[in-house]
């Protein structure tokens, strides 16, 4: 039975229709990628299966035992309060039982006055009522498999560390629905990694908006297309939707050609002579008012974006030679010793966790900041085409075309001049999209209007920071075509792993205490190589997820304490969670040995050894959590 279906929907804002009588379905246990180009809909479409945007028109139904959760685009950046608070609010009404439970229970720790006491008993009381003691055991749980510290205000989060608390927000939820909008946005190499093998787990169906082709190759199961107000279906992986999307536009080509065709030879009847139009079949002139209807409302594909580079003149041999170079923050090593020489027309991609260093090591090599030890020297006839990840060099305030043109109304393009606005389509900015201010763009706009103006500059060494970030399939792959043909040096700064096997020669890898290691080829060819990605230790990597230092106390204040109260709880109900988990697991392993066990369906067979295994792992953990109480209550 289909979990969500979607029928005849319409939305349109303005005269944009971004659903015209669009059907969708979606069935248990799929994990479905939506795809289209920026500004095609697909965040609203979201917003509609989640219940936050009103349809037009249409209709949408949702299986009434289905809950859905939903993760935006945007990192919770506003959010106050501690990842706990955060993450509790995500299950409503239990949620804040469960946190006045927490508040009392730190009342009574830390003053177990009757008033406060009687607080306790109103708390317990409530998540009694509300099985809040289930749900509080699944939040930790969550933040525990999310490797996020419940203590830890969300203010102080970096904005991967955010997507995280976002995403255990809705996990928590336990949805048989979730909807993922760009969930690798803000996330480094090993974090989209870990997210791949922690969705493929999820007991439930997924819809997912992603840009990241590798990410969508490894995670989707089928390909929604959302072109023009319509919603095309595609079963199966990422290639037979990229074949199947050639074939359909191919068919859409030819019948629209057949039309074009048919349309233009009735124009040519309707304006013969006098004569001609006596004898006018009048069924034939309506016939051609409707044809011409038809024509007026198709709504054309948009192009592919034609970027053109202006490159300068070649480079010296050398770009660039570093010689035992160090530099370091106070709590962050971002280089020690490092050595290398960077030759023309050398394609090197960063690889690293967010925060490790890799726009400053980029900096050390401009020049823009100096080694603390060591030398970096600069090759001769350098000219530098820097793209910021920031967007530091728009203005928001400026028009489209003023940010590219300085006002100007040409720009001049391998040596000639060229009027901006049609330079600006050649990036698909319309006239009059081009007139709007920066502020008004989306993400993808914004970084294609950042390499419009980043072409124009000659340049034979190309840096990129975060190039990727935001742009639409077409408009990427078209990207990677024209760095291939760049004859100049390409240094990159990237998360996309199928972007930096297209695009570059070798690869730097981050390594402990600021080493960085060299490997031929792209990202997967390291990793064949034996590159593994470094994460810094918690207390360095994480300053914005571990707690700050705090002054040594002395010995009458370190004294230990009882077992709080809820620790105390959980000590309690283990014996019998423990026995309950034994009794599931040796009625499993009694079926598994059955000699005809093996005979039934395989999907029946894989479920019940997926089971096992499953209930194995968790008493395990639990017999861990359990040493860890005991041990905890007789160090009090």
């Amino acid at each position: 039975m289909s979990l969500i279906r979607l029928n005849k929907a319409q939305l349109a804002f303005g005269h944009i229709p971004l659903l015209d009588n669009a059907d969708f379905v979606l069935e248990p246990n799929e994990r479905v990628c939506l795809v289209g180009r920026n500004g095609a809909g697909k965040s609203s479409l979201m917003k509609v299966l989640a219940g936050l945007q009103l349809l037009d028109d249409g209709s949408l139904g949702v299986n009434p035992n289905t809950h859905i959760a939903y993760l935006p685009q945007d990192p919770p950046r506003a959010e106050s309060g501690t990842i706990f608070h955060y993450v509790a609010l995500g299950l409503a009404e239990v949620g804040r039982v469960i946190e006045a439970y927490e508040a009392a229970s730190k009342l009574v720790e830390q003053d177990p006055s009757e008033a406060n006491l009687t607080k306790m008993g109103h708390a317990q009381e409530a998540m009694d009522l509300h099985n809040g003691w289930q749900f509080e055991s699944r939040i930790e749980e969550t933040l525990s498999h999310l490797e996020l510290n419940g203590d830890q205000p969300m203010a102080e989060l970096s904005g991967g560390w955010q997507r995280r608390a976002a995403l255990a927000r809705a996990l928590v939820q336990a949805p048989q629905v979730l909807l993922l909008d760009e969930p690798t946005n803000h996330l480094d190499i090993d974090a989209i990694e870990w997210l791949e093998t922690l969705l493929k787990g999820f007991d439930g169906s997924i819809i997912f908006i992603s840009h990241d082709r590798g990410f969508i190759r490894n995670m989707a199961t089928r390909i929604v297309d959302l072109d023009r107000g319509q919603i095309l279906s595609f079963p199966g992986n990422y290639q037979a939707y990229l074949d199947g999307k050639e074939e359909a536009l191919r068919v859409e080509e030819a019948q629209a050609a057949l039309f074009d065709k048919k349309l233009a030879k009735e124009e040519t009847w309707i304006r013969q002579g006098v004569k001609a139009r006596r004898t006018r079949n009048e069924g034939r002139v309506r016939a051609l008012k409707q044809l011409r209807n038809t024509r007026s409302a198709r709504i054309n594909r948009l192009g592919n974006a034609n970027m053109s580079m202006n490159q300068a003149e070649k480079s010296g041999k050398l770009v660039f030679d570093v010689e035992g170079m160090s530099f370091r923050y106070e709590h962050q090593t971002i280089a020690k010793n490092f050595t290398t020489s960077v030759m023309r027309g050398e394609r090197i991609a960063m690889i690293g966790p967010n925060g490790c260093g890799k726009s400053t090591l980029i900096k050390l090599l401009l020049d823009k900041i100096q080694p603390q030890e060591g030398t970096i020297k600069q090759g001769t006839k350098l000219e530098v085409a820097y793209f910021d990840q920031h967007r530091l060099a728009l203005d928001p305030a400026k028009t489209v075309q003023d940010n590219v043109a300085d006002g100007k109304a040409t720009v001049t393009v391998h040596g000639k001049d060229r009027h901006v606005l049609s330079y600006l389509q050649d990036f698909l900015f319309a006239p009059a999209r081009a007139r709007s201010p920066v502020s008004s763009l989306s993400g993808g706009e914004k970084n294609r209007l950042l390499l419009a103006r980043l072409f124009l500059k000659p340049a034979n060494l190309l840096v990129m920071d975060e190039p990727t970030n935001d742009l639409d399939v077409e408009t990427l792959e078209l990207l990677e075509a024209k760095l291939a043909e760049f004859d100049g040096t390409l240094l990159v700064v990237s998360h996309d792993r199928e972007f930096i096997d297209n695009t570059v020669t070798s690869t730097w890898w981050y390594g402990q205490d600021g080493q960085w290691s060299e490997y031929i080829g792209g990202y997967h060819d390291a990793v064949n190589l034996g590159a593994q990605f470094y994460r810094p230790s918690e207390e360095v990597e994480q300053a914005t997820v571990s707690e700050p230092e705090k002054p040594e106390k002395s010995a009458s204040v370190n004294k230990p304490k009882k077992l709080s109260y809820k620790l105390q709880r959980e000590l309690d109900g283990m014996p019998a969670q423990l026995e309950a988990l034994e009794a599931e697991i040796e009625a499993l392993q009694e079926l598994t040995a059955d000699p005809t066990f093996f005979a039934s369906d395989p999907e029946v067979v894989n479920d019940k050894l997926k089971l096992l295994a499953d209930k194995e792992q968790e008493l395990e953990r639990d017999l861990e959590r359990w040493e860890e109480l005991e041990a905890l209550r007789d160090q009090a």
